[in-house]
C-alpha cells in the first residue's frame, strides 16, 4: 500500500530533516511505501535547497513542488493533493505539531476499522497566547451556529485520508478554498484523535492573529451565507425603526409643539443608518469579491520548479 505525505513549507528550512527523520521512523512500524511530496510555498529561506538536498538523497520517495510565489496553505494542500498517487494520503506540517506517532494508530483505525477518515484535534491550546484561544473557540462556536457544515473546534489539517476520500476533495475546484469546510463538506465516516498541544521543533510560525483572522473570515464566507441573511433583517429592523421614530416625532410635535429644531437627533439618525449601510455593503461587497474571484477562473497557484510530473507543471 502506498501512502503520500503532503507536507505544505514556508521557511521551513531548519525543520525539514528532524520532520523527515522522526516520520521516517513511524512510517517503518507500517506496511506501506511511503511518497513525500513537498511543496514548498514561496518561502524565502533556504527550503528549496533543503528539499533539493533531501531529494537527491532519497529520489524515488521525496519530491517537491516548487510555487513562483507565495499562494498560502490552502494552495500548498490542493497542489499537493493533485499530486498524490498514493492509496492513502496524509497532510502534514513540517514543524512537527502534527505528531507523527499518531500515524501508526491512524493507519490501524482506516485499515482494520473501516474509517475513511481519520482527523485530528488538540484536547488543549497550552503554550499559545489566551487571545488566540479564545478568538478560535469563538470562531468554531459561531461558524457551527450560522453553518449547515459542522466543524470540530481544535481540528487540525493533519488527516490521513483514502483515495476516495482525496478524489471527492479534488472534486472541490473553487479558487476561495477553506480545507477545514471543505473536509466536513465532503463527508465520509470520520473520527478524530485526541492529543496535547505540541509547540514547533524549529522556526517561527507565519501565522499572525490577523492572519489568522482573515483565514476565519474566509472560512464564514465560504461556508454560510447567514451574514447576507443579517444584513437583510438588519435593512428591515432599520426600516421599521425609522418609521417607528417618525411616529414618535409625529406625536410629540402635535401635543408639544416642535420647540427646537431637532437637528441634533436627525443628524444622529443619518449617522446611524448610513453606517448601518455601509457595514451591508460591505457584506455583500466580501461575496460579490468571492464570485469575481471565482469567475476569473485564475489558476490557484504556479509551479515554478517541480521534480514531478504535475498536472499543472508547465
Amino acid at each position: 500500500m502506498k501512502l503520500s505525505i503532503i507536507v505544505p513549507c514556508y521557511n521551513e528550512q531548519e525543520s525539514l530533516p528532524l520532520f523527515f527523520a522522526e516520520t521516517q521512523k513511524q512510517l517503518q512500524k507500517l506496511a506501506v511505501t511511503p511518497e513525500y511530496i513537498f511543496v514548498n510555498d514561496g518561502s524565502t529561506d533556504q527550503t528549496l535547497s533543503e528539499l533539493k538536498k533531501m531529494h537527491k538523497q532519497e529520489p524515488t520517495i521525496v519530491h517537491f513542488i516548487d510555487f513562483s510565489r507565495n499562494f498560502g496553505k490552502e494552495a500548498a494542500i490542493y497542489a499537493g493533493l493533485q499530486a498524490a498517487t498514493g492509496d492513502l494520503v496524509t497532510l502534514m506540517d513540517a514543524d512537527l505539531q502534527d505528531p507523527p506517532e499518531l500515524l501508526p494508530e491512524m493507519y490501524r483505525l482506516i485499515t482494520e476499522e473501516g474509517y475513511d477518515c481519520v482527523g485530528t484535534r488538540r484536547k488543549s491550546r497550552d503554550g499559545e497566547p489566551p487571545i488566540r484561544s479564545f478568538f478560535s473557540k469563538v470562531f468554531y462556536w459561531l461558524i457551527n451556529k450560522i453553518s449547515q457544515t459542522s466543524m470540530v473546534s481544535g481540528v487540525r489539517d493533519f488527516r490521513l485520508m483514502t483515495r476516495q476520500v482525496v478524489d471527492a476533495i479534488l472534486q472541490m475546484g473553487e479558487y476561495n478554498r477553506f480545507s477545514k469546510g471543505i473536509f466536513s463538506w465532503v463527508g465520509f465516516k470520520t473520527t478524530y484523535l485526541p492529543y496535547e498541544n505540541k509547540e514547533r521543533v524549529a522556526g517561527e510560525t507565519s501565522w499572525s492573529f490577523w492572519s489568522l483572522f482573515r483565514y476565519s473570515l474566509e472560512g464564514i464566507i465560504d461556508f454560510s451565507n447567514v451574514p447576507l441573511q443579517l444584513a437583510a433583517w438588519g435593512g428591515i429592523f432599520s426600516c421599521f425603526l425609522a418609521v417607528l421614530i417618525i411616529v414618535v416625532i409625529v406625536i410629540r410635535t402635535l401635543i408639544f409643539g416642535d420647540p427646537t429644531s431637532g437637528w441634533p437627533s436627525m443628524v444622529s439618525i443619518i449617522l446611524f443608518l448610513g453606517g448601518l449601510q455601509l457595514f451591508f455593503i460591505g457584506i455583500l461587497g466580501q461575496y460579490i469579491g468571492k464570485i469575481y474571484l471565482e469567475v476569473k477562473k485564475r489558476p490557484v497557484y504556479l509551479i515554478r520548479e517541480t521534480d514531478l510530473n504535475h498536472p499543472n507543471k508547465d
